[in-house]
């Protein structure tokens, strides 16, 4: 390595190379096996691309309360990780650098994990870890090596036997009563990352005061070396498969309200997977109810690349195109699309005149909180009596209409930051609130069994929601679930067939009902070391200088969630984040957040208007005033 940090330290002089990407390389060429490290670095040394250096060495990869997210295929593939190559075309070794997502960060990742677990539980078990992957790159050479690094530390860890969904991970945490769970995925992020999402014993990522233990055991770890365990001190490894599939399912079942809606429906559906994990469970339980259901052949097979589409991101038109375009063919009445992990639903549907429609998440989120609460109250099983222990909760970001919805049929509302760990920590809440002995051991009871006891002891979770597409109706799984999604929003299909109306005919009676909303979500994008410095100035400045008119009109209120002590509508203090929600004298508003797992700023801007107006007249309104609003948003941010 005398050349190559002879070249290192001549690029830092010069100003090509940060000094922390020096540093970083140092580490981690001291911190890893084989030789593929440093004959990358020498390789991209050699060639003078110290653009692509910085980039994956400008900081290590910090574990954060989302566990870790970040590139694993280099934007320049150098020849020692193509090796002889892998599956789908990917190289053989994953993107060597400190602030990627590789096997030196893997390796740290899990081994802080499995250290903060162990103090956790004592000493007198073993802690048990369970282990889920997407699709992605590398998603299941990370699994087994997690997998098989817990039990030489001492773990028994179980290992789902082929690539399964973000949800399904959450539920088997909790169904075997697990200490902690990890799912290696990305999301909905481009082919080129992939991600570590950690689960602590609840079934819901980590939240404090876990997170900051667990941080502190993974960042002070330097290296991806590791001594294993004497045998017997070691644990096992046991594969989960069609019976946790089946035990999953089951349960998702007990989300169906009128599940008499779904006989003879007849409903066809277009399924789309997008080469993730969606198709497992989705596609074989909506059929098992009925459902003609056919599927986007070219996007059925699990592959990282995401080959038919720009991005794997069913918030995307583009990434529904196919499924959307077999839906005109066949004459399907809905298209769903799933992201890479199953977290994630986007849908089309049809409308009266024989179009394909794209739905807002918000609007997806508010058809099934209206239907579930309006059907829950018909059945009996809200009332005028207990309906104060009833709740929506949804982020702060996510759409106005579900809170006066709910409003509407006296249910409370709360509000929380944007990451459904937060909707997870609700829910732990109202778990815990219930006394112990009545509750016994609360994950082995019935949804009716649970209703019953929240509706008496605690609050009653009807429907939990995020903008971006995540939406849960169940306390039994602690994060956003597709799979459940899709068997929710097909009761919600089959209520409207039912009483004669299309999808976008019922989502104007609610708008008509309770006032139309309207969002739009925009981002700016700026990647690697100089984008994540723009990113961070131009949140700052916000901060430090918030606008006080805004595209001509006052602005009323800032909150800003990083500095000001803010509370929810339970009286709960709000973590601090970097968010900045202003609201304008004209009923508009806007939030800006840097997004904490992509390189980009993201914003939020919200339109409305009281009922009794046309809405026709109503719509076209507010999208003007949305478009001019962030017509100066967009020229605001340039300056700044």
């Amino acid at each position: 390595m005398t050349s190559t940090l002879d070249l290192l330290t001549e690029a830092v002089a010069d100003g090509k190379l940060l000094e922390s990407a020096k540093a970083n390389i140092l580490m981690l060429l001291a911190g890893t096996s084989g030789d593929v490290a440093e004959k990358t670095v020498e390789e991209l040394a050699k060639a003078g691309e110290w653009q692509e250096l910085n980039d994956r060495f400008f900081k290590t990869l910090a574990f954060g309360t989302g566990g870790l997210r970040g590139r694993t295929i280099g934007r320049k593939i150098t020849s020692p990780e193509q090796g002889d190559g892998g599956p789908n075309g990917r190289p053989q070794y994953p993107c060597i650098g400190t602030a990627t997502m590789n096997y030196f960060n893997v390796s740290r990742a899990v081994r802080g994990l499995i250290a903060y677990t162990k103090k956790h539980v004592g000493a007198e078990r073993k802690p048990l870890l369970v282990f889920a992957h997407d699709t992605r790159h590398f998603s299941r050479d990370f699994a087994e090596f997690c997998a098989k690094t817990a039990a030489e530390l001492g773990c028994d860890a179980y290992l789902f036997e082929g690539a399964r969904s973000t949800p399904q991970l959450s539920f088997a945490v909790r169904e075997l009563r697990a200490d902690a769970g990890v799912v290696l995925t990305a999301s909905h992020n481009p082919s080129h990352d992939n991600g570590f999402k950690a689960y602590f014993n609840d079934g819901a990522q980590i939240v404090e005061p876990h997170a900051t233990g667990i941080i502190s055991e993974v960042n002070a770890l330097t290296s991806e070396l590791y001594d294993a365990l004497p045998a017997d001190e070691q644990g096992t490894v046991t594969i989960l498969g069609e019976e946790m599939d089946q035990r999953y399912v089951a349960r998702l079942k007990t989300l169906l309200l009128q599940p008499s809606l779904l006989e003879g429906a007849a409903t066809k559906l277009v399924i789309t997977n997008l080469h993730g994990t969606g198709g497992h469970i989705i596609v074989p339980m909506l059929r098992g109810f009925g459902f003609e259901v056919e599927t986007v052949a070219e996007q059925d097979k699990l592959d990282g690349r995401f080959p038919t589409v720009e991005s794997p991101n069913p918030e995307n038109a583009s990434a529904l195109k196919m499924a959307i375009d077999l839906a005109e063919k066949n004459g399907a009445e809905i298209v769903i699309g799933t992201d890479p992990d199953a977290d994630r639903m986007g849908v089309a549907v049809r409308d009266r005149d024989g179009g394909m429609v794209l739905l807002t998440g918000n609007q997806i989120g508010s058809l099934m909180a209206w239907y579930r609460l309006k059907t829950m109250f018909e059945l009996g099983w809200l009332t005028h009596a207990n309906r104060s222990r009833a709740v929506v909760v949804k982020t702060f970001v996510t759409t106005d209409l579900q809170r006066n919805i709910a409003d509407g049929f006296g249910v409370g509302v709360v509000d929380t930051l944007t990451g459904f760990k937060y909707i997870a920590g609700k829910l732990r809440k109202y778990e815990d609130a219930i006394p112990a002995v009545k509750k016994g051991d609360y994950r082995s009871l019935s949804e009716a069994e649970t209703r019953a006891l929240r509706l008496e002891y605690s609050r009653f979770f009807v429907f939990g929601g995020e903008e971006s597409y995540g939406y849960l109706g169940s306390d039994a799984i602690r994060d956003k679930d597709a799979n459940g999604s899709a068997l929710m929003f097909a009761e919600v299909a089959a209520y409207a067939k039912s009483v004669g109306k299309t999808l976008p005919e019922l989502m104007d009676a609610i708008y008509e009902e309770f006032g139309y909303h309207l969002e739009i979500g925009k981002s700016l994008v700026m990647e690697g070391a100089d984008g994540a410095a723009k990113i961070q100035a131009l949140a700052a400045s916000y901060a430090e200088n918030p606008p006080t008119v805004v595209d001509g009109s006052n602005v009323i209120r800032v909150r800003d969630f990083a500095k000001q002590d803010l509370y929810d509508q339970e009286g709960d203090l709000i973590p601090k984040e970097k968010m900045l929600f202003m609201d304008l004298e004209d009923g508009r508003s806007f939030a800006v957040r840097p997004s904490g797992t992509e390189p980009k700023i993201k914003f939020y801007l919200f339109g409305k208007a009281a009922p009794g107006s046309d809405l026709v007249e109503t719509k076209a309104a507010v999208a003007s005033s949305l478009i001019s609003l962030w017509g100066w948003i967009e020229a605001d941010a340039a300056k700044r």
